[in-house]
Formats: C-alpha cells, structure tokens, sequence
C-alpha cells in the first residue's frame, strides 16, 4: 500500500515520484540493497519489490532477496496519531506505472475464478508497525494513480497505532477472526482487516476477502483488482522486519459475466517457445505457444509433463489443472483465438528439487508440437 492518502502533500509527491521511480534497479539477482526514496527492482521474474519511502526525508534502506526483503535501516518517525512513513513491500500487479512482468491484472472482479496467496513475516520487537496486506481495486482497469479501494489485512501491529476510520464489527474469513474497521483517508475508501494476534505465514484466498467487502461497499464483479502487496508500515524504527516469501496467482475465466473457455476445435500445427528463470529451488516459465498452421485456432489445451521433482504454484493467462505431473493449459477468455502464423503467451512460477529440467515435448490440441 502507498499511504500518501493521509496527507495532499504525499499525494503530490507519490504522483510525481510514481513515474520517475520504475527504473532505478534491474532484477535481482544476488541480494540487492536499496536505499532510494522509490527505488524498486523485480524477484523472480514475477514479483516487484520497492522501498517506497514516501512520508520522511529520513534515510530507509530494504535488503532485496530472492524470495522478498528486509529492512536493514528506518531512521524516520511518524506519529502514531497520524501517517507512517514508509510502505515497504513486494507486490503483484500494477502500482503507479509499474506493472510486474507478466502480471494478467487488472482483471475484472467477475473474471477471476481463483485468487491466491502465500506471505511470511518476520517481526521484531521494540518498534511501531503494522504488517499489512493490501488489496487495490479500482471502477476501471487502471494502471495508474490511487485506486477507489483499499483493503487492508493486518497481519501483525505493534504500538498504540489503529487503522483508518473505525470498528464496524468482526468477520469470519478463511477460518480466521478479524475485527473489521472501515472509513476513508480523502481519496479512496479502506476496510481493514486487523488479526487479533500476530500471524507470522498464511495461505489464503484473495477472493475471501474481496466478496467480505463487496458486502460493505460499492465494489462489485464490474470493479478490477489491480495489485496486490505485502508490507510494512513502519511509525518508528522497523530495522530487522522483514518478507521471507510472497507469492500471487490470479486466474480467470469465473463469474456469471465471464464467457467460459472456448472448447478446442480440431488439431493444430504448433511450435513451442519455453523461457524459464531459475533460482536456488524455484523458477518462473513463459510459455509461447506459436500457430504455424493456414486457419485459426479457436479454443487452445497445451498437454506437457512436468519432470519430476517440480511443482506449480502459480500462473497467468491460462488455465492449469494440476501443479505436477501431467499439466494441461487451456486459454483464458481473452487469449483463446491464435491467427495463423500468430502466437499467445501464457506463464507460470513453481518449485523443483535436484537438477532442473524443461518438459521434454508439449502437444496442442492433441497434436504434438515443434520445440523452438
């Protein structure tokens, strides 16, 4: 979450720092250290992390992993009756121009057929902060600026710190109890969802938490979710507080106004381009599945084996069934037409153990395809 809600004066500076702040680290590779106001770099071929030190001119400085980041210095402080300093976090989706690569959002809320996701925190004690969740969404798709809605999950807080607005009771979601608070901060409205102790790692479903709120607000299945991030707000110190993982996958294809797959007319000529990027014992593959057939393909499943060892967690613009083994993707609805000679793309993030490998052969349609 970017919290410049609080003030006008965090707005203008977001506004204008948002642009120039999306190019000022490359992926990362080793660890990487970021002490920038803005800056921000990408994990895993998937994930963007950034420092987004948008309430003090004070130094912050993030330790960029390969599976999240840790605070190695704070030196702001915020008063706990106002705005924090700072929102360090890694996230999934588009937040002020900068979209993760191969993000599928913004997606219609009354698109998505399954939303997830993974997160672990480390806390520390002696300082003010809360570790927050947050869900954007937004009337329109857009990529840009401050969206309509804010949900927020709080994981964790420390210090006489309170979300924004105040208590509208208690809600049961994913067999968890939560005491909800709702209001607005001036330019766009927050539910926040407060744990009532600290949760160090969930698995949880996006979805839970949006259709709570659909009954709370104006949102509904016309809106679109635009990012999802994990975080920190840090009041006062914070060094040492730290995401240990994250993982996102949103899926389409769901809900009455959404189209269902279209069914694979017929075999196909094919060719098939598989890109990975691989580190210590997970990796992401894009998968671009060329026609070089003379006709259209209308409604496309793309049979490959996983080797063993490898397990998927995640993916974007196709529908997997299962995580390992034998894998079937089909398209998703805006994907399920390919020209001849054109080609579509979908991709996804999974484990492995031992050597890695790619899938030795993929078939479309029931027919099996060239390697690029």
């Amino acid at each position: 979450m970017i919290r410049p809600l609080r003030s006008l004066l965090a707005v203008g500076l977001l506004a204008v720092s948002g642009i120039t702040a999306v190019a000022l680290a490359g992926p990362a590779q080793a660890d990487t250290q970021i002490c920038e106001q803005y800056g921000a770099t990408t994990i895993g071929g998937r994930y963007v992390v950034m420092n987004n030190r948008w309430g003090t001119s004070a130094q912050q400085c993030i330790n960029v992993t390969s599976s999240g980041f840790s605070i190695t210095s704070q030196q702001g402080t915020g008063s706990t009756s106002g705005a924090p300093v700072s929102y360090p976090a890694v996230y999934f989706g588009c937040h002020y121009t900068r979209c993760s690569p191969g993000t599928n959002l913004p997606i219609q809320v009354g698109s998505i057929s399954s939303a997830t996701s993974s997160v672990g925190f480390q806390y520390v004690s002696g300082a003010t902060y809360d570790a927050a969740y947050d869900i954007w969404l937004d009337p329109s798709p857009r990529t840009d600026g401050v969206n309509a809605q804010e949900i927020m999950i709080w994981f964790n807080r420390q210090g006489s710190i309170q979300p924004i607005g105040s208590v509208v009771g208690n809600a049961t979601i994913g067999g968890r109890t939560w005491q909800v608070w709702q209001g607005s901060n001036g330019s766009n409205a927050v539910v926040s969802y407060v744990a009532p102790s600290a949760i160090n790692s969930w698995s949880f479903s996006l979805l839970d938490f949006i259709n709570d709120t659909k009954t709370r607000t104006s949102v509904n299945n016309s809106w679109y979710l635009t990012s999802v991030q994990a975080g920190f707000e840090p009041w006062i110190g914070g060094a040492g507080l730290a995401v240990t993982s994250f993982s996102a996958a949103v899926n389409g294809g769901g809900g009455p106004s959404s189209p269902s797959p279209s069914t694979p007319s017929g075999s196909a000529a094919c060719r098939v381009t598989y890109a990975t990027n691989v580190w210590n014992t997970g990796y992401t593959a894009t998968v671009t599945v060329a026609n070089t057939g003379g006709s259209a393909i209308n409604g496309w499943a793309l049979n490959f084996t996983l080797p063993s060892g490898q397990s998927i967690t995640g993916s974007w613009n196709a529908a997997l069934s299962g995580t390992s083994g034998a894998i079937t993707a089909r398209n998703a609805d805006h994907n399920n037409a390919i020209p001849a000679g054109g080609s579509t793309s979908f991709g996804f993030q999974g484990n492995y153990s031992g050597t890695f490998a790619a899938p030795s052969s993929f078939s479309l349609n029931g027919t099996a395809c060239t390697r690029a």
